[in-house]
């Protein structure tokens, strides 16, 4: 933890204003702390770092530090942001000592009762941090004791993972590099691009990185474009492109030869993919805006895509380790409204793959509904495409057994939690040569 000299009344009145905001759970928690870091720019580098580590925790630990606050508090009739700050504070290893100066009178005697607080009297979703729609889900899938050790890997901070750009570099020489800066690093376990990093420095002005020569990426996610696998030449859409981040990967496996779509319904998203596309040194991307899975312009690229990607729009379920906040955002109603959505643009991608194709289908989610069920239902549907072995094509990766289907958690591999199917298209539905086509 990025530790201030002292903790000072300011930082305390800082940290308090910011959970205001992030309890009101109106967008991503990341945003929040970005534009009040905007609007206070004198706060220094490690006071930034105390602020937002300590609120993520909060965000992580919210539902047990809640119930906890409230009991060790319980003259406030709900638990006070100021109270959770504290809270959050001695979660994160402060000592008591150490915040006494900025209490006010009885509030010492609150936090110790917090340090000796029994666990045992919390539910299990309390226990896991979890809302109980949620716990119930995941114990249905994983069971008990399973869900539990789930939940305490995705309270973990996530480590900062780098994607190597192979057009610009090779993984040994960044590790070199990095060992000369005295930034400790190593290869990633799976992808043969990742490095991952044991603390978090400031890359933003990195040479490695201003020059394209690695990127951000959790491991997993590179993952997703090796299973795709992409070939020099091919014609390839990334359908739910965002800022890029995949798409770059899947730019770099096509050794930047062929035709690479870039689509996205959200201008802003493709915004920010056009910065990374220039320091990549890739021109075989391009970027289009559409106005949803049922644009016009996706027609004419109807059964002549060698590969598709869909990472589908998701409840963010499998990334709370970076964006804990979504575990509180989120709903069951919300839940299902996405699945109608990913089985929409999952129907319309699969128009664009040519006879003997793959379409790849992938979320950050851990919910059956937004997985299997997606993808059962596809195939019900569509009889003109089968499932591949996601085992069979990663094994050269050194991946523990996945099954046909690649589910990475957090606990097993370290990874933010994916999910993904990889389909192919029947070689005797329709032509089996057609002509290319462009937008």
């Amino acid at each position: 933890m990025n530790r201030p000299a002292r903790l000072s009344p300011a930082l305390l009145t800082h940290g308090v204003a910011i959970l205001r905001q992030l309890l009101a759970f109106g967008e991503a928690a990341d945003k929040t702390l970005s534009h009040y870091f905007r609007a206070h720019p004198k706060l220094g580098h490690a006071d930034r770092g105390v602020l937002a580590e300590t609120c993520f925790a909060l965000l992580r630990r919210y539902r047990s530090l809640s119930v906890k606050v409230a009991a060790v508090f319980p003259a406030a009739p709900v638990p006070s942001p100021r109270h959770l700050f504290l809270a959050a504070l001695i979660l994160e290893g402060r000592a008591l000592p150490e915040i006494e100066a900025l209490l006010n009178p009885g509030e010492a005697a609150g936090l110790a009762a917090l340090e000796k607080f029994d666990d045992n009297t919390l539910t299990p979703a309390e226990r896991a941090d979890l809302p109980d729609w949620l716990y119930a889900r995941l114990a249905g899938i994983h069971g008990k004791a399973e869900t539990q050790a789930l939940a305490q890997a995705m309270n973990r901070p996530a480590p900062l993972d780098l994607r190597v750009n192979t057009l610009k570099g090779e993984r040994d020489a960044v590790l070199a590099e990095f060992a000369r800066e005295r930034i400790a690093a190593k290869a990633g376990a799976y992808s043969p691009f990742a490095i991952r990093l044991a603390e978090k420095p400031a890359l933003a002005r990195n040479p490695l990185f201003t020059q394209g020569v690695i990127e951000v990426q959790d491991e997993g996610s590179q993952l997703l474009g090796l299973l795709l696998a992409p070939k020099r030449g091919e014609a390839v859409a990334d359908f739910c492109a965002g800022a890029g981040g995949k798409t770059l990967l899947l730019g770099a496996l096509m050794a930047n030869s062929g035709r690479l779509y870039a689509f996205d319904v959200s201008e802003k998203r493709l915004a920010r993919l056009k910065p990374r596309l220039a320091r990549s040194g890739l021109s075989n991307i391009h970027p289009i805006r559409i106005e949803s899975e049922r644009d016009p312009r996706l027609k004419r690229l109807a059964g002549k895509m060698d590969k598709v990607l869909v990472d589908a729009p998701c409840s963010g379920l499998g990334a709370l380790r970076r964006n804990p906040e979504l575990k509180w955002r989120q709903t069951p109603e919300s839940v299902v409204e996405l699945t109608q959505k990913q089985a929409a643009i999952l129907a319309a991608a699969a128009r664009l793959v040519r006879p003997g194709g793959r379409l790849l289908y992938a979320t950050c989610s851990l919910l059956d509904a937004e997985n299997d069920r997606i993808v059962d239902a596809f195939l019900a549907a569509h009889p003109e495409f089968t499932l591949l072995s996601a085992h069979a094509e990663l094994a050269r990766f050194n991946l523990p057994d996945i099954g046909e289907r690649l589910q990475l958690f957090p606990l097993q591999h370290n990874t933010d939690g994916f999910y993904a199917a990889l389909l192919t298209k029947n070689t005797t539905w329709g032509k089996d040569k057609p002509g290319r086509s462009s937008l």
